[in-house]
């Protein structure tokens, strides 16, 4: 156990020159990233080259000996061959390994500077074109002296050649490799050749005996010391194909282990939130989450109740909840929410909600200060907007308790903010904070030795595989059913040469009273990529739309005309408001009956679906227009496919895990590190329901090595898992 746990880092020596001159060593020609011959240094330079590869592997997240056992090849190259020059003329544009003595060597001034080298066996002869090399090569390749070399052969003027190939001066004897030539993921401070050196040297030393006890690992799979040999250095007869779709038993064997140490630590950090106290919280009879409920002008929809249900009992515990509350945009999120908030500020506790932006923040403020204010709750408004006096008053109403309901943006996790009392952390579109962020506002109560209960609430539904794994220390609450009154919402996708079309429908909503929202990707002209921006939108909009208001909002706008242009517009006096993506979440305005996206190709399908919720929010019949600039890439029609067929959250997150992978749900959750690197939540549901099931018993049964696993695959990010 001890030896797997992060150590300080391994240093590989620097790989010694070959004596036979090999140019695969580091910083020869053939193994810069570029395919250039790099100069040799003079003593200085190469005492500073080589502390060089050091960073790059530590910038690499190659720190242990583990890391780089676990450092995985992209592809492989068979030098455990050669073909014989005429043959290899065959195999034009493909990669190939010839062996043969040296003709002729010399510069050639015409029409560049170059070094052509004449390379023939027995039956051929091959030309070696190199435009950047060191001066002394030409004298390592003299005539007579018998190369190894490989590279993709093409038909030049002077007949086949290789340009800037891989070469190596070699004796007759000189034994071919036993095995395929791994070529890793590196960086170009990080040479091949260093890093193969590296990587073997680490794969010889890296404590990889086996950790499981008998009968753990599937039936089939290798050891992991045998896998991982296997997939760094495969036999030449080993069929690639199984290795580049990872079917392979020796990536089965490597999805499964890290599988089961990402089940083991969701387990431990379920386990370890279980043994903390929080403060017990239990609804009261007649109390305020029940005035709230009979001050509703509507009655919850059957899921809505379920899922208050369940929230109520993890708050009555003297445990800290950690519970997920998913559900499609327009589910009713939001007045769940303010009953939680409601029985734990009727309890005597303060309850914190924080949203990703001012805009959602604002929304939720204005909501839960019109339920809850009427019934005598003080609430405090925290942003990084409020400056002065105004913010420090808040503060103090804050640190005092005087405000039991504390609204806001990721400002409230601030040093200055003090909680007098905090016992609910709502956290909304959980996937756009980041770990830190979501820890610093649970460790709000760690003067008083207890944990805050956590309820994080998500739009984007999250699918079973994913919850199974990333989520499977998470209690989820799901309201799978939207509330009455909701009207369907039309979606289609045109070609941006329809857009006079569009421009023309918008003009007959809001000759209908009605409202429209137009959501642009940029603020500004951006020389990448050709797309309107937001500015040019609003000026052709309202050219086009003579009589009606059209009101422009963006991130880069001050938060007070960003609030001023909301509250115009949700009060009906502008009729077509063009945004970016600002607008994506929390906006509710029930008039609003079109959401046109311009550039949709360039959005992921979570926030399309997000986007369109803005719109159908009331009983007027909505439709979304996805405008695209053709030609669209597959993933491009994947998404807006999607969209055109379904408007339920949950097929479009399956959709989107297939198109996209976990990243899009999990967003910042693991603060940017993808912690599963090998399995496939799509393909290996079969080996994550395997490690979730031996995940528990391995934990009851054989603790530490069950602690071992996770520290061998983890290291460091095992506490990612567990905010």
């Amino acid at each position: 156990m001890a030896a797997d746990a992060p150590a300080a880092p391994d240093t590989p020596p620097a790989p010694p020159r070959d004596a036979s001159g090999d140019t695969d060593a580091p910083g020869r020609a053939a193994s810069t990233a570029s395919g250039r011959p790099a100069m040799p240094a003079a003593p200085a330079v190469a005492r500073q080259a080589a502390s060089g590869p050091q960073r790059a592997m530590a910038k690499l997240g190659l720190l242990r000996d583990i890391d780089l056992a676990l450092h995985l090849p992209l592809r492989y190259e068979d030098e455990t061959r050669l073909t014989p020059i005429a043959q290899a003329r065959a195999h034009a544009a493909e990669a190939v390994q010839v062996q043969g003595k040296v003709r002729d060597a010399r510069i050639d001034l015409h029409p560049r500077r170059q070094l052509i080298v004449r390379l023939a066996d027995a039956g051929g002869e091959l030309l070696l074109r190199f435009l950047h090399f060191h001066p002394a090569q030409p004298k390592q390749w003299a005539p007579g002296r018998l190369l190894r070399v490989r590279g993709e052969l093409r038909h030049g003027f002077f007949g086949p050649e290789m340009v800037h190939p891989t070469v190596r001066v070699v004796d007759a004897d000189t034994p071919l490799p036993a095995a395929l030539t791994p070529v890793y993921p590196t960086s170009a401070q990080l040479p091949q050749a260093y890093l193969r050196k590296a990587v073997a040297s680490a794969l010889a030393r890296a404590p990889l005996h086996e950790l499981l006890p008998p009968g753990s690992v599937p039936l089939g799979l290798p050891g992991l010391r045998d896998a991982l040999q296997l997939l760094h250095h495969p036999a030449p007869g080993t069929a690639l194909a199984t290795l580049e779709d990872r079917s392979h038993p020796a990536w089965q064997r490597l999805k499964f282990d890290e599988l089961l140490a990402q089940q083991i630590a969701q387990r431990i950090a379920r386990e370890e939130r279980a043994a903390l106290a929080a403060p017990a919280l239990a609804p009261r009879a007649g109390g305020l989450a029940d005035r709230l409920r009979g001050a509703l002008p509507w009655a919850l929809t059957p899921a809505q109740q379920r899922v208050v249900a369940e929230i109520a009992a993890d708050l009555a515990r003297a445990r800290p909840m950690h519970r997920l509350l998913q559900g499609d945009v327009g589910a009713g999120k939001t007045v769940v929410a303010a009953l939680a908030a409601a029985t734990a500020i009727d309890a005597g506790w303060q309850c914190a909600v924080m949203a990703p932006t001012e805009i959602l923040a604002e929304q939720h403020f204005r909501k839960l200060v019109q339920w809850l204010e009427p019934l005598g709750v003080t609430t405090a408004w925290l942003t990084g907007s409020r400056r002065g006096k105004g913010r420090r008053a808040m503060l103090d109403a804050v640190e005092s308790g005087a405000a039991s309901l504390v609204v806001g943006t990721q400002a409230m996790i601030q040093e200055g903010v003090i909680f007098a009392r905090l016992a609910l952390a709502i956290v909304d579109e959980q996937h756009r904070f980041g770990v830190a962020q979501r820890l610093a506002l649970r460790r709000k109560l760690d003067a008083q030795a207890l944990e805050p209960h956590l309820l994080m609430m998500s739009a984007t539904p999250i699918p079973r595989t994913l919850a199974m794994s990333y989520f499977a220390d998470l209690d989820v609450s799901t309201i799978d059913a939207l509330p009455p009154g909701r009207t369907p919402i039309l979606t289609k996708v045109f070609a941006d040469g329809r857009r006079p079309q569009v421009v023309a429908r918008i003009a007959d909503e809001v000759a209908q009273g009605k409202q429209v929202y137009w959501v642009c990707p940029l603020v500004e002209e951006s020389e990448a990529l050709d797309l309107k921006n937001a500015t040019a939108t609003h000026a052709e909009l309202a050219a086009a739309l003579p009589g009606a208001e059209v009101g422009l909002l963006h991130g880069r706008m001050a938060a007070a005309d960003k609030a001023a242009v909301m509250a115009h517009f949700v009060a009906g006096q502008i009729a077509v408001l063009v945004a970016t993506t600002v607008i994506e979440v929390g906006v509710d305005v029930p008039n609003a009956s079109l959401m046109v996206v311009e550039h949709a190709e360039r959005f992921g399908l979570a926030q399309l679906h997000q986007l369109r919720g803005r719109v159908g929010r009331g009983a007027v019949a909505s439709a979304c227009v996805l405008l695209y600039t053709p030609p669209l890439s597959e993933t491009g029609k994947a998404r807006l496919r999607a969209m055109a067929e379904t408007t339920d959250g949950f097929e479009i997150a399956r959709r989107d895990l297939a198109i996209r992978g976990p990243g899009e749900f999990l967003g910042a959750r693991q603060s940017g590190d993808a912690l599963l690197r090998f399995a496939d939540l799509q393909h290996d549901d079969a080996l994550l329901a395997t490690a979730r099931e031996l995940a528990p018993r391995l934990l009851a049964t054989h603790p530490e090595a069950a602690r071992a696993q996770v520290a061998r695959w983890f290291g460091g990010k095992a506490e990612f898992l567990k905010a």
